[in-house]
């Protein structure tokens, strides 16, 4: 039997970037769930399918494996990971679900150019035309070769990015300056450093220049342009300094800021063409209904269905969690629209946090009154998006020629995904899939 203590380490092991030490830890911890019986327990309706990993960013440094374990201890419904870029950790993820018997989702998060929405600002604040945009439902990182070239090269852009940022702000920050490559080896596992790696990287290089903090804060205070005062409390708070870094350095109007171009980020087609190529699902990422590429959610959706995409992910604390009635009100009123135009249109919907910033909740409250309302539909989604995932090695996936031959609309698919998600976890359907491999809905219906 492990104590409390010896489960905080183990917990903490997890969370380390070595590989072999996660594994290792992930397995006494799944022993300890077994004798406890954490893992046969019934499991309850929160869920959270937008999990950001250490593999690209989060904000508190979680790994696939220690999201799985949380989402396992929890007794959530459902846990997804979604990173930006890379696939980095969709093996170790869905190897920590199956071990831990949870329905796991993997997915991938970039921004894409939307030429149809060319003028209008989408969910990328500032940049018209840039939209986040996501692949989910991800089975493997082992891609064919034309899929394995594309992805190559979106990490590698986006780290192009970030390294002309650190060019731009070491001129500014000077003596405060990185070395790129040293502070990715550093910060993440898997070399695919981030605008918030930089900010921690420039805040810590600036306590190790300016041991005395009231010289530290007087540096900040120059640079950020801030009163020594302000500057004074936010080294005191270092969630707040690097969010100061970053928006004065790093957005609009600061040195490190280049605008996006078209040529930055893969086109919408082209993304949601790899995404399906790898056996996923396109995925609608939605902000809060506010800009103009979003204020007419029915002819977004319609948009985007166009290019092929099949599912809505949205992030529900920004679109209620307010003390303004007025602006809560409005933003409610807003995710309830694109919920409604999504079940018009028979699409899925997921949700979750991201946790791609310290701060942000473990998992969305579903007990409150902007969210309750709709539980049915975000289980339902994160159902469907298991039973996807479990059935993508089959060719089996909800836009794989078996799906079309089965099912003569979205409704019907979507209530036979429900199911099959709902019936299952990933352990009893090791068991099964042998059976089910090619069968018709209705054989595995019958198995069920």
């Amino acid at each position: 039997m492990l104590n409390c203590q010896e489960i905080e380490n183990l917990e903490c092991d997890l969370n380390s970037f070595d590989a072999e030490l996660r594994k290792k830890s992930l397995l006494k911890l799944k022993e300890f769930a077994v004798v406890e019986n954490i893992i046969s327990a019934p499991k309850i309706t929160p869920y959270n399918l937008h999990y950001h990993t250490f593999c690209s960013y989060n904000g508190y440094g979680y790994s696939p494996s220690y999201i799985a374990w949380l989402a396992c201890k929890k007794l959530w419904f459902a846990a997804g990971i979604v990173d930006f870029d890379v696939l980095d950790g969709v093996e170790e993820f869905l190897c920590a679900a199956e071990t831990l018997d949870l329905r796991g989702v993997c997915g991938l998060e970039t921004r894409a150019y939307v030429a149809d929405l060319a003028k209008d600002e989408i969910n990328s604040p500032g940049e018209p035309g840039v939209a986040y945009h996501m692949g989910v439902g991800f089975a493997t990182s082992k891609l064919p070769a034309k899929q394995q070239e594309f992805l190559t090269e979106l990490k590698a852009k986006a780290n192009a990015r970030t390294e002309n940022i650190v060019k731009l702000v070491n001129t500014y920050l000077s003596p405060v300056e990185l070395d790129f490559e040293k502070a990715a080896a550093k910060l993440t596992p898997f070399g695919n450093i981030t605008e918030r790696h930089v900010c921690t990287a420039y805040r810590e290089k600036a306590e190790e220049i300016f041991a005395d903090s009231a010289d530290r804060a007087e540096f900040w205070a120059e640079k950020l342009s801030l009163d020594t005062a302000d500057a004074t409390a936010l080294i005191a708070d270092p969630v707040k300094l690097e969010g100061t870094i970053r928006s004065k350095t790093m957005k609009s109007g600061g040195v490190g800021y280049v605008k996006a171009s078209p040529e930055s980020f893969p086109a919408l087609q082209e993304m949601n063409d790899f995404t399906i190529a790898c056996g996923a699902i396109p995925c609608i990422a939605w902000l809060d209904g506010m800009s103009d590429g979003e204020k007419d959610p029915g002819k977004l959706l319609d948009m985007h269905i166009s290019h092929d995409a099949a599912l809505l992910t949205i992030i529900p604390d920004r679109n209620w969690n307010f003390s303004d009635p007025e602006v809560k009100a409005a933003k409610t009123k807003c995710l309830d629209a694109v919920i409604a135009a999504a079940l018009e249109r028979d699409m899925p919907i997921i949700i979750g946090t991201e946790m791609n910033a310290p701060g942000q909740k473990l998992v969305d409250d579903f007990d409150c009154d902007a969210l309750k309302k709709h539980n049915d539909t975000f289980v339902k989604g994160a159902a469907i998006s298991f039973a996807h995932t479990l059935l993508t090695p089959l060719q089996m996936g909800y836009l794989s020629k078996w799906a079309e031959e089965n099912f003569a609309d979205k409704a019907a698919k979507n209530a036979f995904f429900a199911e099959l998600g709902n019936a299952m976890t990933a352990q009893k359907f090791v068991q099964i899939k042998d059976q089910i491999k090619g069968k018709s809905t209705s054989k595995i219906m019958e198995l069920l």
